[in-house]
């Protein structure tokens, strides 16, 4: 049976060390985010995910959700008790603003937990995350009205939210959508079509689901520029407030999946269901963009927290595990053989698993970061440069992130060889559930499309200059210190990335399928370096710490190792990359289909 420790070291290393929490603590939300407030949170957190929802992971997926007759949804045994859990403890409201009900944390604090409630059980954690993105549409383009009758029951968790964007015959191509909304005397819409790969469409955990669907109204303008976004509850509120008279929307079937099966991914019937416009007509694809971008970085998250679960298992078994002998000989000669950890190759495995996951947290933790400064920095500029920033990082943590926690898991199912085959060892349920989370959301390909069409070039590539402006200023405080050699290999990458970009820049424009090839190794190119940079920020945080004679002296020590590791072993990665992108669109696109 697999297991989960919350790596709270790890967490507090990246928030207390590496992001310095404490120097924001003049700003809204922060004040609170004391380092023993921070430490309770994560510590009582931690322990609800590994004690109460990391046991039902693996009966859920075996489980599954059941669909009943009267289109209910039931989901696995003990899922119903953990969210009440979850909901009463007010863990989904952490960052909401307290004015509905929430904690007004800091969102980079709320996303530390996030990432123990995934490694938990994603399957589970997305019956609370999609909320997440629904709450943030509605609170940004809602009315007063909207804001106050739907947030404070999601915020607690009493009702969830869900997004309704995919059809039968469109997926990332939104102009698609055939669903309309055609308008009624008293102000409402008639809501009627099909919505597929709903996610926590229909469940039993909360007293409504409050659905965010885009649709067209009829004399809409053709393709995205003619799209609305509306509020269709399960149960249509009556004047207190409650839950009233059931809706006309049902869960028509549950999709067949590889993996999240304790997720009702849901087949959404519309037959005339009463719906609200959210926003203004035919601007539903900004507030849909606004659901979408903090679902990315969720998704990102998603594939952090599942690819750490498999990571900690794959050390576990190899710790135990006896087969053959080290090549220097018997490591311990008193023993039948010698555990996995001996082989170079498996070690392989968990360093690349080990240098990724810790990178690709304090990544995604400052990237939270961001966010908040989004909305709380001090000053204008500062808010619209973090804006600027996360922008540009969110197609890369989405997109590169799930990369590696597919590729994580795969190879901690490899450690445990023919076992991580079998289901009783959890670790093919890893790989089944990381999968998804380089589709959904917007498929990585889109990310990398998303990330060289847009988030680049936007407001004459601004964003792109900060973010290089800021690696190259952390690389020259360290050029004259121990980490001087990270460093060096840093610049390197950031050479090879900055290269690749400008390529891309003078030959997109003249082909635009050469920007089409050149995208996805782009992107993995960032997300390398990325990486990258968190390490040399971390790798001076742990040296400053052991200088000074502070913090547990062997976790420091692994910081600089793997800092050393990631540098030597996938920082050169983006030498091949940009080779890769500089290699165009002609041999791609050369070949007839019909020779395929």
């Amino acid at each position: 049976m697999p297991t989960y420790t919350p790596p709270m070291a790890d967490t507090r290393f990246v928030l207390d060390q590496v992001l310095k929490l404490d120097r924001f603590s003049n700003l809204p939300g922060f004040q609170s985010a004391t380092p023993d407030m921070v430490e309770a949170i994560l510590d009582q957190g931690g322990r609800l995910c590994a004690d109460v929802i990391f046991p039902l992971n693996q009966p859920g997926d075996a489980e599954g959700c059941t669909r009943h007759d009267d289109s209910s949804v039931t989901t696995p045994k003990g899922f119903k008790d953990a969210y009440k859990q979850l909901a009463e403890g007010g863990w989904i409201g952490l960052a909401a603003p307290e004015q509905f009900g929430g904690q007004g944390l800091p969102h980079v604090v709320a996303t530390a937990f996030e990432e123990y409630l995934i490694s938990s059980g994603v399957a589970f954690a997305m019956y609370p995350g999609l909320s997440q993105g629904a709450m943030a549409a509605l609170h940004a383009v809602g009315s007063d009205e909207q804001k106050a009758l739907y947030l404070p029951k999601m915020v607690t968790g009493e009702w969830t939210g869900t997004m309704n964007l995919t059809e039968p015959h469109c997926g990332t191509d939104l102009g698609l959508i055939k669903t309309k909304a055609e308008p009624k005397a008293d102000g409402t819409f008639a809501i009627t079509g099909t919505k597929i790969f709903i996610s926590a469409g229909e469940h039993d955990l909360a007293g409504n689901i409050v659905h965010l669907v885009l649709a067209k109204l009829p004399g809409a303008p053709e393709g995205s520029k003619g799209i609305s976004l509306f509020i269709v509850p399960k149960f249509v509120p009556d004047a207190d407030g409650n839950p009233g008279t059931r809706n006309g929307v049902a869960c028509g079937s549950i999709e067949e999946k590889m993996g999240i099966h304790g997720n009702s991914t849901c087949v959404m019937n519309y037959d005339g269901a009463t719906g609200w416009l959210l926003g203004e007509e035919n601007k539903g694809l900004a507030a849909m963009f606004i659901m979408m971008n903090a679902a990315r970085l969720g998704v990102g998250l998603q594939g952090l927290g599942i690819a750490e679960t498999a990571y900690q298992n794959a050390v576990a078994y190899a710790k135990d595990r006896r087969q053959g002998r080290a090549l220097t000989g018997p490591a311990e000669p008193d023993k039948p053989a010698d555990t996995l950890f001996v082989h170079p190759d498996v070690r392989r495995m968990l360093m690349e698993a080990k240098a990724n996951l810790e990178g690709a947290r304090a990544l995604v933790l400052w990237g939270a970061l961001q966010n908040d400064l989004t909305h709380h920095a001090a000053s204008e500029d500062d808010r619209t440069a973090a804006d600027e920033l996360l922008g540009l990082v969110t197609p890369v943590i989405k997109g590169h992130l799930t990369d590696l926690g597919y590729q994580i898991a795969t190879n901690a199912q490899q450690v445990f060889g023919g076992h991580g085959y079998i289901r009783e060892y959890g670790m093919e349920q890893y790989v089944r559930d990381a999968r998804i989370a380089m589709i959904y959301e917007g498929t990585n390909g889109v990310q990398a499309m998303d990330l060289v069409g847009r988030k680049l070039p936007r407001h004459g590539g601004k964003a792109a200059m900060a973010l290089f402006g800021l690696i190259s200023a952390d690389i020259a405080k360290a050029k004259d210190g121990p980490q001087a050699e990270l460093a060096g290999h840093l610049e390197k990458a950031v050479g090879q990335l900055q290269a690749g970009a400008m390529w891309l820049m003078q030959n997109g424009m003249k082909d635009p399928n050469n920007a089409g090839a050149a995208a996805y190794p782009l992107m993995t190119m960032m997300g390398v370096v990325a990486i990258g940079w968190m390490w040399l920020k971390m790798a001076r945080a742990a040296q400053a710490q052991l200088d000074a004679g502070e913090g547990d002296k062997a976790f420091l020590e692994a910081k600089l190792i793997t800092a050393r590791f990631y540098a030597e072993r996938i920082l050169p990665d983006a030498g091949a990359l940009r080779r890769k992108l500089e290699g165009g669109a002609e041999s791609i696109m050369a070949l007839p289909v019909e020779s395929f």
